[in-house]
């Protein structure tokens, strides 16, 4: 069974998804922290469940990595494309304790396994070769080898996720690819032009939309 870990905003600056998420969610998330093995750095938020939002960038003072970093984040250009055309909520992650199991006969969707931080591995994350965001609306993968992500580090500012989904021309074909691998909590599969991310969230000042 695969279960919803977290939601990524993909921004071209960590300053550009923070002031994203305020305007959404009018909340401030706090930086989170560095990953020097992939050469990107997030905000962290608890959206309630074990679930949380990770706003994440390319580390402009981090170190490039000897592959392709996660999330398309090699591929500025892209970034700052979607970002500009309003795709800001650019994926999501699953979680698994069998990444092996998932990813037999998947890896042209979800990419590699690749074990994480490289010189003292401690979870399992899948990745295209390239690099590149899983299409479809597929979710990245990770397995945490029995360890559930710690919360205690990460804000709660009372933000909790209601509702996710996504925009797809094939829609349907995600859909029974999420009922096949038994995901708990997907998104909302929605027929649209283009893959587009939404998902509502309860806040103090209300239930707001992010984009």
């Amino acid at each position: 069974m695969l279960k919803l870990d977290h939601l990524t905003v993909i921004a071209p600056t960590l300053a550009e998804g923070v002031d994203h998420v305020r305007a959404c969610l009018d909340i401030d998330v706090p930086f989170g922290q560095r990953h020097a093995y992939m050469g990107t750095h997030n905000h962290l938020l608890q959206l309630g469940n074990m679930v949380y939002l990770e706003i994440v960038a390319l580390d402009p003072d981090g170190r490039r990595p000897d592959r392709a970093r996660w999330f398309g984040l090699d591929d500025q250009k892209q970034v700052r494309r979607d970002w500009d055309t309003g795709r800001r909520l650019r994926g999501w992650v699953a979680r698994t304790d069998d990444i092996d199991g998932v990813l037999k006969g998947r890896e042209q969707i979800f990419g590699r396994k690749i074990a994480l931080p490289m010189d003292a591995p401690s979870f399992d994350f899948a990745i295209p070769d390239d690099g590149a965001l899983p299409p479809d609306g597929a979710p990245s993968i990770i397995d945490r080898r029995g360890k559930p992500r710690s919360m205690a580090s990460m804000a709660d500012l009372d933000a909790r996720l209601l509702c996710f989904w996504f925009e797809h021309p094939e829609a349907g074909t995600m859909g029974t690819l999420f009922r096949e691998l038994a995901v708990d909590r997907p998104p909302i599969a929605v027929p649209g032009p283009e893959l587009r991310y939404g998902a509502l969230i309860e806040t103090p000042g209300g239930v707001r939309e992010l984009f």
